[in-house]
């Protein structure tokens, strides 16, 4: 499948959201979010600059891990509506220019799940083989993915007298997808919500998906790629791939991107908190230097926090310890061994110089920016919560009870609410929608700033060589002009200034976040960084139509 319509590949420059229902607003206030109350946010989310909705699992789902456990994948769940809560919530997205795109987790079920049930009553059972069984597990299994919640990725099962595969948790046992029955079930999965409008999935645990040892493994992937342009020739496929790049590009698929739409950077993530604790560009600068070249058809997509634990897997041991010392000192702020539960501003000491340097640099790099739900007005985790809860808490709306997500009780809710400094009565959005200098509209500013910034999506990246170690600058060249981005690592007493000399035939640079205009001098100019400064300086030439 080929795109070759702009207007078709719209996930190059889109400002993704991510949201869980049951924690974003509760409209009959039983204590969790649904869809009616996610339909009165939408405005909001406009108002931001949102152009891509990511719903996190809704389906029926016994929700032992966040929902992507699930039970019935053509369902929603009771707690969060019915599906015509769900149809609603998209005709009115997309009628306000949001695209919505839905967690596709088929890699395994929830041991609930009717595939399951029936698979492990009988060997004779038509849904026997949509799951791998052994009779004893082999000697050599693969380590858990959470080894410290998992001692292996086999469990015994008593009813099927086997062992079932496992990746994650054991309720959750992996499908055989290499087997054309389950094959066929997935497609009709896909082909179901794409029927009601969304448009596109984020593919959840992607290594997994298809690792079935088989040669031509990414012939699968290649089939849903198709399987989804020809139900909607824009459809994005947004993979979860945690991979050094060298194996994570052929998720990818080949020179014209037949795979999967995007990939999450990971490595380049992992990074940035390297170069934040060392308040050293270079660690970052080094993956971005290693980034493969992607195909017209692909995209990254960047990001600060998400969903699950921030995780340092692709570190060394002593590079994580050094990640771990600087913002995760305590064990309870940390996850399997690999990962920290905590949302940035904490682990920033709630510094918003820092904390929106970090932003500003998120939404310059070459690719589209992923918000997770609360990021735009500086949320925190909850630190006695436990592993991933953290991340995970009711939405701080206001200055109120349940910080006006829900009315019921607070023992209702999914989650308590953040307490402490980072709790609704510092942190919520009413007060930030009516404070300029607010967290959230810093965040619109940033949005705007990439809604007129093509080239950050579309552009030839390149990062400038500069003598200072704490100071990461790039350049973004579109066919309309450039954008150079500058950030400094450093906090307060490291001023630092920049010589730009390579603009060409440039006459004037506009800085798009301090609403500055310079003159250049012969083509250069001299840029001063405070302590965690950053700039977006648009190179204009004589004649430059645009509005900056």
């Amino acid at each position: 499948m080929k795109v070759s319509d702009i207007s078709d590949m719209w996930w190059k420059t889109a400002v993704f959201y991510n949201l869980n229902v049951g924690s974003y607003l509760d409209w009959n206030d039983d204590g969790t979010g649904d869809f009616e109350g996610l339909s009165h946010r939408l405005d909001y989310l406009g108002e931001l600059g949102v152009t891509c909705l990511w719903l996190a699992p809704f389906y029926p789902s016994p929700r032992a891990d966040n929902g992507y456990d699930i039970a019935d994948y053509f369902g929603v769940d009771p707690r969060y509506g019915d599906l015509g809560d769900f149809v609603e919530v998209v005709r009115t997205a997309h009628e306000r220019g949001m695209r919505v795109i839905v967690d596709l987790v088929v890699n395994h079920t929830s041991d609930a799940h009717p595939w399951f049930q029936s698979a492990r009553q009988s060997r004779d059972s038509p849904y026997r083989d949509f799951y791998i069984w052994r009779d004893e597990p082999p000697e050599d299994q693969r380590a858990s993915m959470f080894p410290d919640a998992e001692d292996g990725v086999w469990f015994y099962d008593e009813a099927a007298g086997q062992y079932y595969e496992h990746s994650f948790y054991r309720h959750q046992p992996d499908l055989n997808t290499a087997n054309p029955k389950v094959r066929e079930a997935i497609a009709k999965v896909i082909g179901f919500w794409l029927q009601i409008g969304v448009d596109g999935f984020r593919v959840d645990a992607v290594p997994f998906l298809i690792d079935n040892g088989g040669e031509n493994e990414h012939e699968y992937l290649q089939a849903i790629r198709t399987f989804v342009g020809r139900r909607n020739g824009a459809g994005a496929l947004l993979g979860e791939v945690n991979l050094p790049y060298d194996k994570q590009i052929a998720f990818f698929g080949d020179e014209d991107g037949d795979e999967l739409t995007m990939q999450f950077d990971f490595v380049a993530n992992q990074r940035l908190y390297l170069s934040l604790a060392r308040e050293d560009a270079g660690p970052l600068v080094e993956a971005l230097r290693a980034r493969p070249q992607l195909a017209r058809t692909n995209q990254w997509a960047n990001f600060v926090r998400n969903h699950d634990e921030l995780t340092l897997d692709q570190l060394s041991e002593d590079e994580r310890n050094e990640v771990f010392e600087a913002f995760a000192p305590e064990e309870s702020m940390r996850i399997h061994g690999r990962g920290i539960v905590r949302r940035l501003p904490p682990m920033l000491g709630g510094d918003p110089r820092w904390i929106r340097m970090v932003y500003s640099l998120t939404f310059s790099l070459p690719g589209a920016p992923v918000l997770y739900y609360g990021e735009e007005i500086g949320m925190g985790e909850h630190p006695t919560l436990p592993g991933r809860a953290a991340v995970r808490t009711p939405m701080q709306w206001a200055d109120s009870p349940n910080g006006a997500f829900s009315g019921a009780d607070a023992d209702d809710l999914p989650h308590p609410l953040v307490s402490g400094g980072f709790s609704a009565e510092h942190i919520n959005v009413s007060a930030q929608l009516h404070d300029p200098e607010s967290m959230f509209h810093f965040v619109r500013q940033l949005v705007a700033a990439y809604a007129i910034s093509p080239e950050i999506g579309w552009g030839d990246f390149e990062i400038l060589p500069q003598p200072h170690a704490c100071v990461l600058v790039h350049s973004l060249q579109g066919s309309m002009g450039r954008l150079i981005a500058l950030h400094n690592f450093a906090p307060d007493g490291r001023k630092v200034t920049v010589t730009l000399d390579d603009t060409d035939e440039s006459t004037r640079a506009i800085d798009l976040l301090g609403n500055e205009t310079y003159l250049l001098d012969d083509g250069v100019l001299n840029v001063t960084l405070d302590g965690f400064g950053y700039r977006w300086i648009r190179i204009a030439r004589t004649g430059d139509k645009r509005l900056l």
